[in-house]
């Protein structure tokens, strides 16, 4: 028995030791050239059991992609000194303003679709990096925790050079982010939020996560939530973005595609049904999965999106 017991508790030290690795990576972002990406079939024994002890290295996506549109460089400085970078696009006679925010290992150029498509519907579009994200400075992502904090200072900035309605858009991470910068500065008061995909929970987005890997749910997920918090100093299982949805009250309409196998129907309808607003619409999208619905069925996101502002 003592035996046993001693097997277990060393294989509950190595799991742990596991999750924290693999927590630390997933929530840091390296310059492009400071990583090194193999594919599978050029992977010895080495470089696989390497992977699997101390995790990947995850890069910064480079903005590659420019607005078709003309566009100005936005950029403002967080409490902790980092420098986040944006694109503001302009049009003639603008019916209002939509701030834009990426998913997790994204950046502004992966929403220049919404974004153009925001713009042929007369609204001009803001869309910005998060740290560690694009060019914005840093290398740790928080999954939305820190980040509401450049969701309040660029929606200010915003709300200060622009006239017109102000509208936010999120993807994934980036609408998980809008719920909880709402929550945290109750004076951030939009006339109308547009959410695509947020995760209910941190431990549900971790889950899905897994799931994603071929994993079993625990006790993975359970293990990386909890290192992740901690490695950043919060806890990561009271953040819940279904439950920061009570504090938005404007309009809001929410999208999800019903073949996503990282945000599950049950998370979805924990966030809408907990939305503070009596002015909502859940749009689901049969044939997507957790991907840019604007690309996935441009005819239904756009008949969607333009009803919701317009109306």
């Amino acid at each position: 028995m003592k035996k046993v017991l001693r097997v277990l508790a060393v294989l509950f030290v190595l799991l742990n030791l596991l999750a924290a690795v693999h927590a630390y990576k997933f929530t840091h972002f390296y310059p492009k050239q400071e990583v090194k990406t193999l594919q599978p079939e050029q992977m010895g024994v080495f470089d696989k059991f390497k992977l699997l002890v101390l995790g990947v290295d995850y890069a910064k996506k480079e903005n590659l992609e420019l607005p078709s549109r003309p566009f100005e460089d936005l950029s403002f400085s967080t409490q902790e000194g980092l420098t986040i970078k944006g694109w503001k696009v302009k049009v003639p006679a603008s019916k209002g303003t939509v701030l834009m925010f990426h998913g997790h290992g994204s950046n502004r150029s992966g929403m220049l679709a919404e974004s153009e498509s925001f713009n042929r519907l007369g609204y001009n579009t803001v869309l910005l990096d998060f740290r560690a994200h694009g060019n914005s400075d840093g290398q740790l992502c928080t999954i939305g925790f820190e980040e509401k904090e450049e969701v309040k200072l660029c929606y200010d900035l915003v709300k200060q050079q622009e006239k017109g309605p102000l509208v936010l858009w999120g993807i994934s991470m980036g609408a998980a982010t809008i719920t909880n910068a709402m929550q945290a500065y109750p004076e951030i008061q939009p006339d109308k939020v547009i959410l695509e995909m947020p995760f209910g929970s941190l431990s549900d987005a971790v889950k899905g996560r897994v799931r994603m890997m071929g994993l079993p749910e625990q006790p993975l997920s359970g293990l990386l939530t909890f290192w992740g918090g901690t490695e950043q100093g919060f806890w990561a299982f009271g953040y819940q973005p279904s439950a920061y949805a009570a504090s938005i009250h404007c309009p809001v309409l929410q999208q999800w595609g019903a073949l996503d196998k990282r945000v599950s129907k049950q998370e979805t309808e924990a966030v809408y049904e907990g939305l503070g607003s009596d002015k909502k619409k859940l749009v689901i999208y049969p044939q997507l999965g957790h991907q840019s619905l604007c690309k996935g069925d441009s005819l239904t996101w756009n008949r969607e999106v333009s009803r919701f502002l317009e109306n």
